[in-house]
């Protein structure tokens, strides 16, 4: 049973990079996620070959619509065997209810989506949000949470103020992780492999640290040894 805890990105924009990758790299050392670019340009037909491949699949489409199309939506990621998927906490509470209701507990994780890493509180004003993103991700936590999901994703920098305020199988999924040398690109809200399992993160989303690392597998191996050595700060009870 795979029990890795980091979960590689597949951030290419056609199936032949992605499988290029996926061949390097080992089912037991990690997860993989597909986003909108790659599903966009591959379809489920990709998903479908990860899956037999051995992978786990987190389909990161975040879906954000009205709440019989989201329910929909989850049905058919389900159909493809994917270990996990997303929709968008804005969507709401009617919407996060269809969608929880669409996928049979026990088959795939399903999670929401906060505040995308890359939003900084400049961001939050531009759209009439006048709180910090610390507080926001709290409370679409909390709404999540209330509805039945299995988590939400979030940054390393919001986790363990989480941990205090949701459930211990409650889970925290963070992007935006990056090494000591890397540096941000697009996203403002990042941490490391290790600060990220200390604030209490479960999975590590990881892309470009190993889909650009001269040896994937090499590099993979070294993230496991990090997060296996890791041991979060636990938060007190409820």
């Amino acid at each position: 049973m795979n029990e890795s805890r980091i979960i590689v990105a597949l951030d290419f924009n056609n199936a032949k990079q992605a499988l290029n990758l996926t061949s390097q790299l080992d089912p037991q050392l990690c997860r993989l996620k597909v986003g909108k670019e790659l599903f966009t340009a591959a379809g489920p037909v990709l998903v479908e070959q990860l899956v037999r491949g051995g992978f786990d699949v987190f389909l990161d489409l975040k879906f954000h619509d009205i709440p019989n199309t989201v329910a929909g939506a989850c049905k058919a990621a389900v159909s493809m065997g994917v270990w996990m998927l997303n929709v968008h906490a804005f969507g709401g509470k009617k919407m996060l209810l269809a969608a929880r209701e669409a996928i049979p507990s026990g088959t795939a994780k399903l999670i929401a989506v906060t505040l995308l890493t890359s939003i900084g509180r400049d961001d939050l004003d531009d759209i009439g949000l006048h709180e910090e993103p610390e507080q926001i991700v709290r409370r679409l936590a909390a709404l999540t949470e209330s509805c039945g999901l299995d988590g939400v994703v979030c940054s390393a920098q919001e986790t363990s103020s989480l941990r205090h305020h949701v459930n211990p199988d409650f889970t925290l999924v963070t992007p935006g992780i990056r090494l000591e040398n890397n540096n941000h690109d697009d996203q403002i809200r990042i941490a490391t492999p290790s600060a990220a399992i200390k604030n209490g993160a479960d999975y590590l989303v990881i892309g470009r640290p190993v889909t650009q690392a001269h040896d994937p597998l090499c590099m993979l191996r070294q993230l496991n040894q990090i997060v296996e050595n890791e041991r979060p700060v636990s938060p007190p009870a409820l």
